[in-house]
């Protein structure tokens, strides 16, 4: 049994382009924002701009939390140990993303793709409403448990 897990993530958006974060299972592509796990003595600020260096190679402005998810992994199809929560904050590039100088990738991470926010993408995102919930502006900060 796993404690709960604090992850930050950035929500970055450029000319209605999401920046996500590019991983393949045996479905094919998948996509995560970037971040990740916060480390003790850290603020969320500082995790998400740690998480941005190691997976996109550059800096990030960290903006307003704007969503909170949850995620049990004994209510869905992945991970049943693991209990996250996750802030995603609207975030800037202050530069352009360089794997290059990326320090430390995910696990499975194939490169970065920049997403178009389109209702009818064939994308397969994680957490699947995030999407939606961007191209209709959801304001509920808080979306509960969710894949």
């Amino acid at each position: 049994m796993y404690p709960v897990r604090n992850s930050v993530k950035a929500i970055i958006i450029r000319d209605n382009q999401l920046l996500c974060i590019r991983k393949q299972d045996a479905e094919g592509f998948y996509y995560v924002l970037p971040g990740g796990g916060q480390e003790r003595h850290e603020n969320f600020v500082q995790t998400v701009q740690r998480e941005c260096l190691e997976e996109l190679g550059v800096s990030i402005k960290v903006n307003q939390l704007k969503y909170i998810r949850e995620y049990i992994g004994l209510n869905h199809e992945f991970k049943q140990d693991v209990h996250q929560v996750e802030f995603m904050f609207d975030c800037e590039l202050l530069g352009e993303p360089d794997l290059t100088k990326a320090t430390n990738q995910d696990p499975g991470q194939s490169g970065l793709e920049w997403i178009l926010l389109d209702e009818h993408s064939q994308a397969r995102i994680y957490p699947k409403v995030l999407l939606e919930r961007l191209i209709n502006q959801y304001d509920e900060c808080y979306w509960g448990d969710i894949n």
